[in-house]
């Protein structure tokens, strides 16, 4: 079982493609310089191999501990407001509460270590640099490691200049990377004693820089190793009129990539310029579709392509999984192009008069993908669309900020981000989903269909985010507009967020009123995609007013709505998981042990921490009332794990919900000693994510994991709050930084971090995201 759509997890790194040559040394002092400096920063022209260095150094460290690496690839990312968000999302932190970004990955990196690898700043350089300070300001364990083409000139940065592979009479490096190549080129090919000193010249020329000797091996396959000699001399003898002089680096990699340039025909220059609006990685059904268009047709774009890759100017990448059947094992290939040849396509690209259609045509694959997933959202292709969408997600970004910045296409990129409503809920980008929803509100300030659907997607998304008082009014709003101009669909999506948003608050009255008003204009509709929402929001709302029955007549309506061969999975895990809690109200655990673990492994396969902290967490009260209290524990200290990961309450703050989980965890405790308790649920709060889910579904009382070396949390220590801990500990609940409460209380800063060791200590917890639901529990 997988958890998560597609998202490389924190501590993966990319499979090297191709062998890694030389740079011993460089290895070896970039991986004391990791050891010993906070942040280091490798500094060099592109095509350098900067990156390469950076992950073959992390790959290979062997101090101890090693802190876990989190790679965050930044080529493809334009906007630096996005640069939390991005880095979020590779550290695996859900956004599902409403804090800033930059708060939820400060209090996630605070209590533990971990290895940041920014990769190519230069073109976000200011906001890598803030990210990068406040990072080292506010924690203790984090350490960065940047590539960029100019330091990010913050305290403490220790830059590591890299230079070009090594040329000399007998070799070196350069030279063992060209045989390398070249040998990929033409089988065979060999360094000898008769070709040596002209391998060796050919290297010297292009200043042993590693993407200019790729670029020139390539071309073995149409001229002889002297010829190609006598060639790239002519080039450079044209560039220095005639001196023997040498050229500055950058421009060396700029003649190599000119020439390749040049040695391609007029369609693969076409496709190479074209291909450069791609932020990330695209497959061929991509590059026809954007690229196919004028004198090189779609049906040419393949061909092209190949020959594109051939020359070394696209990189095929296959990637796991990454097919019509993500996790069949199967491989999918895609391609990409290294940034210095993508820029160089852009630059082509508008000296062409191209780039306009090219972005427009760029824009309109994802207008009509988002579209397609909208209306076919509970199809059963949910996660297949879902999962293809999330792959290209740079590339969404990339027609977001392109059609939002112009004025002609504002429409477009407003249908975009609210066709995405439910992507934004399923892939967990919450924060992200909320800043496209405020960017078009924003661009549509008056009473406009565009704005009032913004608003309420919006207000929906900020009550997934655990503040559905702050949705009320915007959702409100987005409803009037609708009634205004007489926009039935949204009006009656309204609605329906709208109880959400009442029902979260425990407003039942209101949550009914609204319920009602959205049954009657989603049926008037036929907007079936609703209709089984407001199963799910009803039965919930059923649920935690008291009425079990009524709740599991709406989940039952709600799967019988998607039919009983459905594959959807958003919808129906939630029906299942309400159904679950009902049953358990009514006293019928097995019933709800039943409805739960369907619900788990589709959740699970969404990576909905929320909804899989409710599955483990109901499980856990069932093993308890059955007095299987091993399994109890680990499945308590598994459910705490998952709250805290989504930084949101638990149980979203519902008081019949927490009420039995006192009562299932004090029985659990008490049965087993607070010992044995301690221990099995640290087991649970460590375990990774898919061997929890798997020994929940298998029913076992035995969680087979290794002891943890890092506990998921400290153990309470008994120890009453003093007044001034408490007064720290209410700030923080309320979302204040430490250096917000120094600030209120007139204290220092220091003391105040002191404080807060002492409650987090004392309250048991790891985070002080929990302090809140802690304090409430324990009625301080």
């Amino acid at each position: 079982m997988t958890f998560g759509i597609v998202r490389r997890r924190p501590g993966e790194l990319p499979r090297e493609l191709t062998g890694f040559i030389g740079r011993a040394i460089e290895l070896t002092h970039l991986t004391r310089a990791l050891g010993a400096q906070r942040c280091v920063t490798v500094l060099g022209p592109g095509g350098v191999g900067k990156t390469r260095l950076a992950l073959r150094a992390v790959a290979t460290r062997t101090d101890a501990p090693t802190p876990p690496a989190c790679l965050v690839e930044l080529s493809a990312l334009r906007d630096p407001d996005l640069l939390p968000h991005t880095l979020a999302a590779c550290l695996g932190l859900p956004e599902q509460d409403t804090r800033s970004q930059l708060d939820v990955i400060l209090d996630h990196l605070r209590d533990q270590p971990a290895l940041i690898i920014l990769d190519t700043c230069e073109h976000l350089v200011d906001a890598c640099a803030e990210l990068v300070d406040i990072l080292l300001r506010e924690t203790d364990g984090v350490r960065v490691l940047a590539t960029s083409r100019q330091p990010l000139d913050v305290p403490g940065e220790h830059t590591f200049p890299v230079s070009p592979l090594a040329v000399d009479d007998e070799g070196g490096d350069a030279v063992t990377l060209f045989e390398q190549r070249a040998a990929a080129v033409v089988p065979g090919f060999e360094v000898t004693d008769a070709n040596r000193d002209d391998v060796v010249r050919l290297c010297r020329r292009l200043d042993g820089i590693p993407l200019a000797i790729e670029l020139a091996t390539v071309r073995l396959r149409a001229v002889p190793l002297r010829q190609l000699i006598d060639r790239l001399e002519d080039r450079f003898r044209l560039l220095t009129g005639g001196r023997r002089t040498t050229l500055p680096r950058h421009q060396t990699l700029r003649t190599a990539i000119d020439w390749s340039h040049e040695l391609c025909d007029e369609r693969e220059r076409t496709l190479w310029a074209r291909l450069s609006v791609f932020g990330d990685v695209f497959d061929l059904a991509a590059a026809e579709e954007v690229c196919g268009f004028g004198e090189l047709s779609p049906a040419d774009v393949m061909e092209v392509l190949i020959d594109l890759v051939d020359k070394s100017v696209v990189q095929r990448v296959d990637e796991a999984g990454a097919g019509p059947a993500p996790g069949d094992g199967d491989f999918a290939t895609r391609y990409r192009m290294l940034d210095t040849i993508r820029e160089y396509g852009a630059e082509r690209l508008a000296e062409s008069g191209e780039e306009t259609a090219a972005r427009d045509r760029h824009l309109d694959r994802y207008v009509t993908a988002a579209d397609a997933f909208d209306r076919h959202f509970i199809g059963d292709d949910q996660m297949p669309r879902c999962r293809a969408l999330r792959r290209e997600h740079p590339d969404i970004r990339l027609a977001l900020e392109y059609a939002l910045g112009s004025g002609e296409r504002v429409q477009k990129g407003a249908g975009l981000a609210g066709a995405l409503w439910g992507y934004w809920q399923i892939s967990g980008l919450l924060t992200e989903g909320r800043y496209w929803q405020r960017k078009v509100a924003e661009a549509f300030p008056g009473s406009t269909p565009e704005r009032a659907w913004a608003l309420i997607v919006g207000g929906f998304i900020t009550v997934f985010q655990g503040d559905p008082a702050a949705a009320v009014p915007a959702i409100r709003e987005g409803i009037d507009i609708a009634d205004r101009l007489g926009e039935s669909l949204v009006r009656a999506r309204g609605w329906l967020y709208l109880q959400c948003a009442y029902t979260f608050l425990c407003d039942f009255d209101r949550a009914e009123l609204a319920r009602a008003q959205a049954q009657e204009r989603l049926a008037a509709i036929g907007d079936l995609t609703g209709l089984v929402s407001l199963d799910v929001q009803a039965g919930y709302q059923y649920h935690l007013s008291g009425d079990a029955d009524l709740a599991l007549e709406r989940t039952v309506q709600g799967l019988a709505r998607l039919g009983a061969g459905s594959k959807e999975c958003w919808l129906r895990g939630f029906l299942y998981t309400v159904a679950g809690l009902a049953h358990y109200a009514k006293g019928d655990p097995e019933a709800s042990e039943v409805a739960l673990k369907r619900a788990l492994p589709l959740k699970a396969d969404l990576g909905d921490a929320i909804g899989c902290g409710y599955a483990v967490e109901v499980l856990a009260w069932v093993a308890s009332g059955n007095h299987r209290h091993e399994r109890a524990a680990w499945l308590f200290g598994g459910s705490d794990a998952l709250w805290q990961s989504t930084g949101g309450e638990l149980l979203s703050g519902a008081p019949v919900s927490v009420e039995n989980h006192r009562a299932g965890a004090e029985a659990t405790r008490a049965a087993l000693g607070a010992d044995a308790y301690e221990r099995l649920w640290q087991q649970g709060a460590t375990a990774p994510a898919e061997t929890l889910f798997e020994a929940a579904l298998a029913g076992t009382d035995e969680l087979a994991v290794p002891e943890p070396d890092v506990p998921g949390q400290r153990r309470a220590n008994g120890e009453a709050l003093t007044k001034r801990e408490h007064e720290v500990a209410r700030l923080a609940a309320d979302g204040l930084s430490n250096r917000e409460i120094a600030e209120r209380l007139f204290i220092s800063r220091r003391t105040v971090d002191a404080h807060m060791e002492r409650v987090l200590a004392k309250l048991g917890i790891g985070s002080r995201s929990r302090i809140g639901v802690k304090l409430a529990g324990e009625g301080l």
